[in-house]
């Protein structure tokens, strides 16, 4: 589990790299593609079964602006100044899944949707924090959604974080609002991802005609953080990382 999320997070380090105006999502998810089998993995979402249609047909999903998650890569969509995209990765590296997403800023962005990027992210964090063996899946949940509502955001309810392991999605569900002391008791080495989804404006979506991509209904920015995550008795282990991605935004800024 360690390895494979690891490798999400290098490939989203070296997407980072390629992130500016006037790159398509379909380049990233070609750059994604490669960089994920050149490292011995498959990626995991490339052919995932959709309830709604036929299967995803891309190894990313790239999420721009208002769409929350499951954006589909293609030639139409080019990044412009100003813009953020979210980008979620899979893995599946000697039978084990690896699972994380990050949002990135293009170029310059405005100083209202830093800030949404910036809770959004604390509010992983915070989370994390409360995934210790004892503690229940509602103790996350709550913490994520008072600290983002607390700021006057919107929080998805329709989709949730998740179990992970052999498979990419396994119990437990872990969504992003709940209430303290509710929902399965956590367990040490249960893993899971977290991962809040929460839109500047409110929370209602709606889905696309492509069938996979989810919007906000107002028009407003989304943003979407996720870690794979290992409970243990004391302190969660963080599987996936971010530090291959702030490296790279270090260095160009």
């Amino acid at each position: 589990m360690r390895q494979a999320n690891r490798l999400v997070g290098k490939t989203l380090g070296e997407l980072a790299k390629h992130i500016r105006p006037g790159v398509t999502t379909l380049q990233l998810d070609k750059i994604a593609d490669e960089f994920i089998r050149d490292h011995g993995a498959t990626p995991t979402f490339k052919g995932f079964p959709n309830p709604y249609g036929g299967p995803f047909p891309a190894s990313i999903c790239t999420s721009v602006n208002d769409v929350v998650v499951h954006g589909v890569p293609d030639n139409d969509t080019v990044l412009k100044e100003g813009d953020i995209i979210s980008i979620d990765c899979g893995t599946l590296l000697n039978g084990y899944n690896g699972d994380s997403c990050y949002t990135f800023c293009v170029g310059e962005v405005s100083e209202e949707v830093k800030q949404l990027l910036e809770v959004t992210k604390a509010s992983l964090y915070k989370g994390i924090e409360q995934a210790v063996a004892g503690h229940h899946v509602g103790d996350i949940s709550a913490t994520v959604q008072d600290y983002c509502e607390g700021f006057g955001y919107g929080v998805v309810r329709e989709l949730t974080g998740h179990g992970i392991g052999r498979e990419m999605h396994e119990d437990p569900q872990v969504p992003n609002y709940g209430r303290r002391g509710n929902g399965p008791l956590l367990k040490a080495s249960m893993c899971i991802a977290i991962e809040p989804m929460i839109t500047m404006g409110k929370r209602d979506i709606y889905l696309k005609a492509d069938r996979w991509s989810v919007c906000t209904r107002d028009g407003m920015a989304a943003a979407h953080f996720e870690h794979t995550i290992c409970v243990r008795k004391g302190k969660a282990e963080i599987l996936s990382s971010f530090e291959e991605i702030e490296t790279v935004i270090k260095s160009k800024d």
